[in-house]
Parts: structure tokens; sequence; C-alpha cells
């Protein structure tokens, strides 16, 4: 299955992901080994430019082919998610940074993964994630940043929605200098050190890992 997430064979991918269950597979494991663990390739040699964004996307296509036949079994376990309608994220880059590779990756995978995404851009401040989180209605906000001068704000964005008496969307962080113990530190809700461990994030965040 990986080697057709790959070429972004999607009917091969909707092939085995349905076989794959047939054949007694449990959900989370298609879901992790099979197309997480797929995409995680096609990041990495996006992150080191063997592939571009336009086989970025035709992977997350094939990926999302794979997500449209577990959707309704991960729904059924989760009564928040009975309806099947799609989580919402919403991801931007922080105030003074220009850097949007990594978040580009992120919003591609997490697309593919079945989530409604809405990409704020680049140099975003708390105010216009406020505006954002207010039309979006996100459970999950993704902030990168990718200069150390620049991470610190990612904090003013989490005290800021606090203060507002905002505390029913997860925060999940990423970026070159970001590390575990500055999300905890921060208070945010996760980490991802990559594309795909951020996806992996997002999925745990509603339950469905």
């Amino acid at each position: 299955m990986n080697q057709y997430l790959y070429e972004g064979n999607a009917a091969e991918v909707e092939r085995m992901t349905k076989e794959a269950l047939a054949e007694g597979r449990i959900v989370q494991e298609v879901l992790t080994e099979g197309l997480i663990a797929g995409m995680a390739v096609v990041g990495e040699d996006f992150k080191y430019n063997i592939l571009y964004v336009p086989e970025v996307l035709i992977a997350a296509r094939a990926m999302k082919a794979g997500m449209a036949v577990l959707k309704p079994l991960l729904a059924a376990r989760d009564a928040e998610d009975a309806s099947n309608k799609a989580s919402v994220l919403l991801m931007g880059t922080v105030r003074g940074d220009l850097h949007d590779i990594g978040k580009n990756l992120v919003c591609m995978m997490a697309e593919g993964a079945g989530f409604e995404v809405h990409d704020i851009g680049v140099d975003q401040s708390v105010e216009k994630f406020m505006a954002a989180a207010d039309k979006y209605e996100p459970q999950i906000i993704g902030m990168s940043a990718l200069l150390t001068t620049t991470m610190t704000y990612m904090k003013t964005v989490i005290d800021g929605f606090e203060a507002d008496g905002r505390t029913d969307v997860k925060f999940a962080v990423g970026g070159a200098p970001i590390s575990q113990m500055f999300a905890d530190e921060i208070g945010a809700d996760g980490y991802g050190t990559d594309a795909s461990s951020a996806v992996e994030l997002f999925l745990k965040f509603i339950g469905h890992l």
C-alpha cells in the first residue's frame, strides 16, 4: 500500500485498504502502518526536494481515497463524529515568520486524512488567529515557526485564546526550533516533529487513533 500511495495510485490504495480490512486488520493498524506511514515517506522526500508539491498533492489524494474507506469505521467509534462531519483544522505561521513549506505539507497531509483544513498563511497575529477561529470554528489550531525569534509568539496566541475564555480548542505546534519541552512550556496540547507526526497528533485529538 505504501508504494501505491507514494505513486499516487488512488484506486490501488482504496482497493488495498478494503482488502486489509477484509483480512481482519484493525482500523488503526491500516491507518498508521498503511496510510500515515506511506505519507511519512512522501513528507520526507518532499523535505529533501526528491518530490515536489504536485507529487505530494497526488499522494495526498491517494491517501484521501483510503481514508474514505476508513472514515465511516472511525466515525462509528466516536459519538461526536457520528454525523461523519469532517473535523476542522486551522493552520497558520505566526507573526514575523514568512516560512510556509512545512505548514503547507501538513495542510496537504491533513486534508488527505479527512480534515477540513483552513490555511490562513504566514505572519499571522493572535487577532487574525482569533478571527479565523470565529469564522471556521476549528477543533484544532496548528501553528508553525521556523525562527527562534518568532517561536515565542506561539505562547502569545495560546495566552490570547485562554484570556478570551476559548479553551475548547486544541493547539498543536511545530517547526525546526520547536521541541516537546517548548510546547509544554507554552501550554500547547501537542507537538509534531514532522508533517506525518503532526497529522497523527491531529487524529489522536479527535479520537481516531
